[in-house]
């Protein structure tokens, strides 16, 4: 009887090293893919939260001006740099429909001196759905203080 002595490595180790490998890469694509997703979906957020308080902080340089706005249709269409409400109100506009496309929408209302900003967006890339997957980012303040009676 004689030994032999193995040298090297046979086709099925081969095999099936490669496809530990190739099972190690695709797990590692899948992960960069969802990081993608998710990044951009936190970048909207992100921006949704700077308009809502740039729009607050408009709102409390002139906190006696009346900014409820029902939605984005009734913002002006145009710049309007005599009145600073409604210029205030286009730049809101412009800037929702700029991060979030047609699909964008914002509403502001006051009640009391307490502002709720509320900006809505679709965001399905983040949601793996093809069906509207609306998200929201809201933001209510006191944007001054009541005069004390006495």
């Amino acid at each position: 009887m004689t030994l032999h002595k193995q040298s090297g490595f046979s086709l099925i180790e081969v095999l099936i090293a490669v496809l530990i490998l190739g099972v190690g890469l695709l797990g590692a694509a899948a992960i960069q893919i969802n990081a993608l997703k998710y990044t951009d979906s936190s970048t909207m957020t992100s921006q949704a939260s700077f308009i809502a308080y740039d729009m607050l902080d408009r709102i409390r340089a002139n906190p006696d001006g009346s900014y409820a706005l029902a939605s984005l249709a009734g913002a002006p269409t145009a710049q309007a740099y005599t009145a600073p409400r409604d210029q205030d109100w286009y730049d809101f506009a412009t800037n929702i429909k700029a991060f979030a496309g047609a699909t964008g929408a914002g509403s502001i209302t006051v009640a009391n001196r307490v502002v709720t900003i509320l900006i809505t967006w679709d965001d399905k890339r983040a949601m793996n759905s093809t069906a509207t997957s609306l998200r929201s980012f809201s933001l209510t303040s006191r944007v001054a203080v009541d005069t004390v009676t006495k």
